[in-house]
């Protein structure tokens, strides 16, 4: 007997593991950030990696289960994109260890934490997380609003709490994931009253939550989900079906009527909707994804491309950074093409259709989950790698009792015991790969980005930058750090050659010298590759430096050509003609159109008068920090 049960609890220990350590990435993941930041990613890829190790290592034999399969073959294209279709291959490669993180984690607890213990201590750890969530949320909205946001002035301006993502719409996401199974086991009369107390309290703590978010897009998205899980319900007639759905849509719209009367804050945040500039831009990005796509059907315009090549398509009244398309469906498709959009969706559409008679609480996290995809319409939370991983795991819960498949013990081969060949052969690979490749390549954009937030803060500031030696000289010592763990990362080449033209306005005696590094910094950057704007801006910017006033505007040139509606690259060219004398009514053209597209473009407005003036510009004093626009997320 004692034989018999000594793999039992062997299986256990290794499953309780996985549980752990997926537990550890979640509340890291979450808690900093959603996971945006790449100093968070660091340490969330190395323990996605030590948990595929740890399955890898598992001497209990097992027959992986079919949907996992299903989501290979869209990775190993996202990663072939990623190699040699997209034209930013550095930020292809980020969002690639994204998907890659998520499918990971499906894939290790779908066949490897299948125990109930185990499974109980992740769910409670993500209700765990959603109740901190909520009091982040509620200590913004009734204490400071500015709490531990980077946006800080604009959450506090329209009064939404975040929480701990910095994202408002984040936050209301993992409410939404979290409310239906919490709802579910709160109502639940088999439970335990002690387990139904605390879940009503949790779930009151994530209804505030829910509200202070103040996204309307998931309000909807939960009220859909919920009204239309009846359609779901196995035992009961169509007829059934319908006006049970209709019943609960009617209940949830009385429910949302009673909020908006009752809440005069509510009634505000309704109100603002229509004139929200967030509401109106999401049409602009909608259709410039949809015109990427049909510019490249098949395989899209690169994995992570959509920031670059949306510039063609930028109309003149849009003159923010976009980043993604706030439509995980159509960044996918302009990303990745049909082949992509089919291979992914078209496996969850399969995996949704195989579990389709779920029941229990499984079920109520199914209606979550739902809600969840409807929110992707209007918002991009595949992006944020904390939501990617809660979305994965009760994924991999639901997916694993609807659809027990054929995953369990193999009928054939080795015993339990020690770990097989091909397991420490895998562990190797993934030590290897995660030691000398990805920790490397998200250390660098760690660097990376913080000279570049230092760079951008100058511009918030208003500081001048002769005063700054001592950031500028630690903003170049990150970036050689950057360029030097990753020298494919074209973004970190193109930062180096704006901070060697800051530096000019440090030591304008090493002006042409400095000058002459940057543009070979921007020389690599374009090297990598060509589509960027602010790759020909940089390297222009350095070739005035050195006075070569015809090849740089040959640069800015080329940059009007990639985006001829942004206010940004219009002054930089204003800027270049406004050093040579006879250009200057060339320069007060440019500058006067820099200005229609932003009218509060502050470094435009600032040349505007000393064009005006006709007082002189100086090559050595480059524009300060912010006139462009970093495109990494």
């Amino acid at each position: 007997m004692k034989e018999e049960r000594r793999p039992l609890r062997l299986s256990l220990a290794w499953e309780w593991a996985r549980a752990g350590i997926i537990s550890a990435a979640l509340v890291w993941t979450t808690l900093g950030l959603g996971g945006s930041l790449p100093q968070t990613r660091v340490v969330t890829v190395s323990l996605v990696a030590l948990l595929l190790c740890v399955h890898l290592l598992d001497p209990a034999p097992r027959r992986p289960h079919p949907a996992g399969w299903m989501l290979l073959p869209f990775l190993v294209y996202a990663g072939v994109n990623a190699a040699w279709v997209t034209p930013v291959r550095w930020l292809g490669w980020l969002d690639w260890f994204g998907w890659a993180q998520a499918v990971v984690v499906f894939w290790v607890l779908l066949n490897g934490v299948r125990a109930v213990g185990p499974r109980r201590l992740i769910f409670w750890v993500l209700a765990a997380l959603g109740v901190v969530a909520a009091g982040f949320a509620c200590y913004q909205h009734f204490g400071r609003p500015d709490w531990f946001t980077p946006g800080a002035q604009f959450l506090a301006a329209r009064n939404r709490s975040s929480g701990f993502f910095g994202i408002p719409s984040s936050l209301a996401a993992l409410m939404l994931l979290l409310i239906p199974p919490l709802g579910a086991l709160a109502i639940e009369r088999d439970e335990h009253l002690p387990l139904r107390l605390v879940c009503i309290g949790a779930l009151v703590a994530l209804g505030m939550g829910f509200l202070l978010a103040v996204s309307r897009g998931a309000w909807i998205a939960l009220a859909v989900a919920l009204a239309a899980k009846p359609f779901f319900d196995s035992g009961r007639s169509l007829a059934r079906r319908i006006v049970r759905a209709v019943v609960l849509g009617a209940l949830l719209a009385v429910i949302g009527g009673a909020l908006y009367v009752a809440s005069p804050y509510l009634r505000l945040h309704l109100s603002e909707w229509l004139g929200d500039p967030a509401a109106r831009s999401r049409p602009i990005l909608w259709q410039g994804a949809w015109r990427i796509f049909a510019a490249h059907p098949w395989a899209g315009g690169g994995a992570g491309s959509f920031d670059a090549r949306f510039e063609p398509f930028r109309p003149a009244s849009y003159q923010e950074q976009p980043v993604w398309a706030h439509n995980d469906y159509l960044n996918t498709l302009a990303d990745y093409g049909l082949i992509g959009f089919l291979l992914l969706f078209g496996a969850a559409a399969t995996i949704v259709y195989r579990c389709r008679a779920v029941s229990g609480l499984a079920a109520a996290i199914g209606v979550g989950l739902l809600a969840f995809a409807l929110h992707l319409f209007v918002e991009f939370h595949l992006k944020i790698p904390a939501l990617a991983l809660v979305f994965a795991t009760l994924s991999a819960r639901v997916v694993g009792e609807a659809w027990p498949g054929t995953a369990g013990p193999a009928p054939e081969g080795r015993p339990a015991g020690a770990p097989p060949v091909w397991g420490w052969a895998g562990v190797g690979a993934v030590a290897a790969a995660t030691w000398l490749w990805v920790i490397p390549l998200f250390r660098a954009e760690e660097y990376r980005s913080l000279a570049r937030d230092q760079i951008d803060g100058l511009a918030r500031t208003g500081a001048p930058v002769a005063g700054q030696r001592a950031l500028l000289a630690t903003v170049r010592t990150e970036l050689d750090r950057a360029v030097a763990l990753d020298p494919a990362d074209a973004q970190a080449w193109s930062d180096r050659a704006y901070a060697d033209s800051l530096w000019a306005l440090i030591e304008p005696v090493r002006t042409r010298e400095l000058g002459a590094a940057a543009e070979r910094d921007a020389d690599r950057a374009l090297a990598l590759s060509r589509l960027p704007v602010e790759f020909w801006i940089r390297r222009g910017t350095g070739l005035d430096m050195q006075g070569q006033w015809p090849a740089a505007g040959r640069c800015f040139d080329e940059a009007l050509n990639l985006a001829p509606a942004r206010a940004d690259v219009w002054y930089y060219d204003a800027y270049h003609l406004s050093l040579e004398p006879a250009a200057r009514e060339a320069a007060v053209t440019a500058v006067d159109r820099c200005l229609r597209l932003d009218p509060g473009y502050r470094l435009g407005r600032a040349l505007r008068r000393t064009l005006a003036s006709g007082s002189a510009t100086r090559a050595a004093a480059r524009p300060a920090a912010g006139g462009t626009r970093s495109p990494t997320p």
